[in-house]
């Protein structure tokens, strides 16, 4: 019954472009670029409505299906393994952040979940442009921490900021 049920909610799922219009997701391109000015790391966002219904049907969980889009989305790239995806599955209400070697033994699993519970509150308020760019502030703010940006480093941008809508 729960995987028919977790079945229907992938394949009635609102659409990511309705949740995440075009100016959305420009201010939300924009976080990212302005949080990237503070560090060298690289923040990437990806938002999908559902899975295919074969992935539900198989089981594949929204952590898994991350990891498999960190690497789809080549975020492990860097040359200071310092990539993090920030990942919306809408029709489970997951949230995962993803995050490249780099950050081992740097940054908390209570870290990163604080963040998935920022977004979490403001998702739930409706609230889902103000809680993916609170996030990606989040995560731009921890990645600074670890990868600061110094006076005289080049400004290279390793991945694209563009948001993904899978």
């Amino acid at each position: 019954m729960a995987r028919l049920q977790r079945l229907l909610r992938h394949l009635f799922a609102p659409s990511s472009r309705r949740r995440f219009p075009a100016d959305a997701l420009q201010r939300i391109t924009r976080a990212i670029v302005d949080g990237e000015r503070r560090h060298r790391g690289e923040v990437c966002f990806a938002v999908e409505a559902g899975l295919p219904a074969a992935m539900v049907w198989r089981g594949v969980d929204a952590r898994d299906h991350a990891a498999d889009v960190f690497a789809r989305l080549r975020v492990w790239d860097t040359e200071a393994n310092n990539g993090v995806l920030l990942y919306l599955l809408l029709a489970d209400h997951r949230i995962e952040i993803v995050a490249d070697r780099g950050f081992d033994g740097r940054v908390s699993d209570a870290q990163w979940r604080g963040v998935c519970q920022l977004i979490e509150t403001r998702l739930k308020a409706g609230e889902h442009e103000a809680a993916v760019v609170a996030g990606i502030e989040a995560l731009s703010e921890l990645v600074a921490r670890h990868f600061p940006r110094a006076e005289g480093d080049a400004d290279v941008n390793e991945l694209p900021d563009d948001p993904h809508l899978l």
